[in-house]
């Protein structure tokens, strides 16, 4: 189990694709946060209010969940990242095996929690 982490010009933007990950089940959650940032952009120090979302899916999940959202995104070099999940009750990892697809629309029989290994996969 992994988070995405990606970042967004507004909540609109946001809430438009994380709306396009869950119906397509590629993730099961979409949590959002208004960030205030600021970075580096063409030579500039730049300030600006994002929506930062962490989306909860299966590693095998990030690049076909990557390419969706870089599909729909309106920055030129969106940032999109993925973070492991070391550990996770088991209740919620079944939630995720029953709710979200593996490999873009496939049910994965094999996936199961691995509580003893805190490598979830």
């Amino acid at each position: 189990m992994i988070f995405i982490y990606c970042v967004y010009k507004d909540k609109e933007e946001a809430d438009k694709i994380t709306r396009i990950l869950l119906e397509k089940k590629m993730v099961i959650c979409g949590n959002q946060f208004v960030v205030s940032s600021m970075y580096l952009w063409k030579e500039k120090i730049e300030s600006d209010s994002e929506v930062v979302v962490f989306y909860k899916t299966f590693k095998q999940n990030y690049k076909s969940v990557r390419k969706e959202i870089e599909k729909h995104h309106s920055y030129e070099v969106p940032f999109i990242a993925s973070v492991k999940i070391n550990e996770v009750n088991e209740s919620y990892y079944h939630l995720l095996k029953q709710t979200v697809s593996k490999y873009y629309g496939k049910k994965s029989p094999e996936a199961k929690p691995n509580l003893q290994n805190p490598d979830l996969k």
